[in-house]
C-alpha cells in the first residue's frame, strides 16, 4: 500500500504541474531579452556604423550647397623665356632731344628700347576666395540619393533586428521546451526509481518474480539516459541563446510561465507590406528615380559665383595698390556629349524595370512564406490538441491501470505500459505547446507583425 500510494502522490504532483498551472502571463523576461539582444547584438553594431557613415555622407552633401572659402598663394621667380618689346627709344627720344635743344638742358635723358620679360619675376599673389553654387541640379540629386541611402540603411538595420529577435525568441522557446522535457524526466526517473525500490523489496519478500525487478532496473536506466541526454540539450540551446544576446554562454536565463498557446490574431490575414525587403526595394526604386534624375541634370546649366579678395605685388610689397577684389558669376551648359548621357538614362530605365520586377518576384515570395508559416501554424495547433487529448487519456489510462495494480488484478508490466505511455504523452505535449509558440514566431517575421522599438 505505502509504494501504491507513493505511486499516485508522484502522480498528483506531475499532473498538478502540467494541467494546473495559471493561464499564461506575459512574457516580461522573454521581453527584456529581446531588448538586451538588440542592444548588444555585434551585427546590428556593424550595421549602424554603417548607418552612421551614411548619415556623415548627407551631411555632406548639404554642405554642397553653402558657401566655400579657400585661401591659395603663389609666387614666382623667372628669368628668359617670352619676352615683349617696346620702342620706349625710338618713340620718345626725338622728342626729348627737341626739349633738351628749347631748353638748353639735358633734363630729358635718351631712353633705351625695352625687352619685357612675359613672366613675372619676383611677384607674388594671395587672395580668399568665396564660391557659391547658384544652380546646379546634380547637387540636388546628389542630396536626395544621400537621404534615401540613410533611409536604405535604417531598413538594413530594421531587417536586422527583425531576423535577430525571430533567432531569439525561437532559442527562448527551445530552450524552454528543453528545460520541461528534463523536469518531466526528472520527476519521471524519481517515480520509477521509488518503484524499484518498493520492487526490489516485495522480491526479498517473495511477493514478486525476478522479472519485475529486471524490468524496474531497465526502466531506472532507460529514464536515466532521456535525463542526461535532455539535460544537455538544455545546456546547447541555452549557450546559442546566450550567443544571440552576446552574453557568457553559461549565464543561467529566467524563464516565462508559458501554458497557453499564442493568440492568433496576428496569424491571419495576408499582408505582407510591412516587410523591410519590400521597403528596401521600394526605396531602391526611389533612389533610381534620382539617379534618372541625375543622369537628365546635364540638361540644366550650372551657375555659380565667387569673390576674390587678395593682394599681388613685385617684390612682396603690400600697398593699397596691390589689394584687389575679383567678383565674377560663372555659367556651364552641357550641349553636346555624343551619346554619353542618353545611355546613362537608358541604364537607370533599365534598371527601373529591373527593380519593379524584382518587386513584383519578391512580394509574391514573401506572401507564399506567409501562407507556408500560416500553415505550420495549423499544424502545430492540430499536434498540440492531439496531444492535449493523449495525455488526458493516457492518464486515465495510468489511473485505471493503477486503480487495477491496486486490487492485484493487473501485473506491473500493464502498470508499467501505462505510466510509459503517460510519460510520453506529457513529453508530446510539452513539445507541441513549445512549436506553437515557434511556429507562432515564424509568423511574426513572415508579416513583420512584430513592432520593434527604435
Amino acid at each position: 500500500m505505502k509504494f501504491k500510494s507513493q505511486i499516485f502522490y508522484q502522480l498528483l504532483l506531475l499532473s498538478s504541474a502540467l494541467l494546473a498551472a495559471p493561464y499564461a502571463k506575459a512574457q516580461g523576461k522573454l521581453d527584456e531579452y529581446i531588448r538586451q539582444g538588440l542592444a548588444s547584438n555585434e551585427s546590428i553594431r556593424q550595421q549602424n556604423f554603417v548607418l552612421e557613415k551614411n548619415i556623415y555622407a548627407l551631411k555632406e552633401a548639404k554642405s554642397m550647397f553653402l558657401p566655400d572659402v579657400t585661401f591659395s598663394t603663389n609666387y614666382t621667380k623667372a628669368d628668359g623665356g617670352r619676352t615683349i618689346d617696346f620702342p620706349t627709344g625710338d618713340l620718345l627720344n626725338g622728342a626729348y632731344a627737341t626739349l633738351n635743344r628749347l631748353t638748353g638742358s639735358n633734363s630729358f635723358p635718351q631712353l633705351q628700347n625695352q625687352r619685357i620679360l612675359l613672366n613675372p619675376d619676383n611677384f607674388y599673389d594671395a587672395k580668399l576666395r568665396t564660391s557659391l553654387p547658384i544652380l546646379n541640379a546634380e547637387l540636388i540629386y546628389n542630396k536626395r540619393i544621400k537621404q534615401q541611402q540613410v533611409d536604405l540603411q535604417k531598413t538594413e538595420v530594421l531587417l536586422y533586428k527583425r531576423e535577430l529577435v525571430k533567432e531569439i525568441k525561437t532559442a527562448y522557446y527551445s530552450y524552454l521546451k528543453a528545460t520541461s522535457a528534463t523536469s518531466i524526466y526528472e520527476s519521471s526517473l524519481r517515480l520509477v526509481e521509488e518503484g524499484l525500490r518498493i520492487n526490489t523489496k516485495l522480491y526479498n519478500n517473495s511477493k514478486v518474480n525476478r522479472t519485475v525487478v529486471l524490468r524496474s532496473e531497465n526502466e531506472v536506466s532507460r529514464i536515466n539516459a532521456s535525463l542526461i541526454t535532455a539535460t544537455k540539450t538544455a545546456e546547447s540551446a541555452r549557450y546559442y541563446f546566450n550567443f544571440l544576446l552576446n552574453r557568457p554562454l553559461t549565464d543561467s536565463v529566467q524563464l516565462d510561465n508559458i501554458t497557453e498557446l499564442p493568440s492568433q490574431d496576428q496569424s491571419l490575414g495576408n499582408n505582407v507590406g510591412g516587410r523591410e525587403e519590400l521597403s528596401k526595394l521600394r526605396i531602391a526604386k526611389d533612389i533610381n528615380g534620382n539617379l534618372t534624375g541625375l543622369a537628365k541634370s546635364y540638361l540644366i546649366p550650372k551657375v555659380g559665383t565667387y569673390l576674390d579678395l587678395g593682394s599681388q605685388a613685385f617684390d612682396w610689397q603690400v600697398n593699397r595698390q596691390s589689394k584687389y577684389y575679383f567678383l565674377g558669376v560663372s555659367l556651364e551648359w552641357n550641349l553636346f556629349s555624343f551619346g554619353k548621357h542618353s545611355n546613362r538614362i537608358k541604364q537607370t530605365l533599365s534598371d527601373q524595370q529591373a527593380l519593379a520586377s524584382q518587386t513584383d518576384y519578391v512580394q509574391q515570395q514573401l506572401l507564399t512564406e506567409l501562407k507556408v508559416r500560416q500553415s505550420g501554424m495549423q499544424s502545430a495547433i492540430a499536434q498540440y490538441n492531439a496531444a492535449q487529448s493523449q495525455l488526458k487519456t493516457s492518464q486515465t489510462y495510468y489511473n485505471d491501470e493503477l486503480k487495477l495494480y491496486k486490487q492485484g488484478m493487473a501485473i506491473y508490466i500493464e502498470l508499467l505500459d501505462a505510466q510509459n505511455q503517460w510519460i510520453d504523452a506529457q513529453l508530446n505535449a510539452n513539445i507541441a505547446l513549445y512549436d506553437t509558440w515557434i511556429a507562432n514566431t515564424a509568423i511574426e517575421r513572415a508579416n513583420a507583425s512584430f513592432t520593434i522599438q527604435q
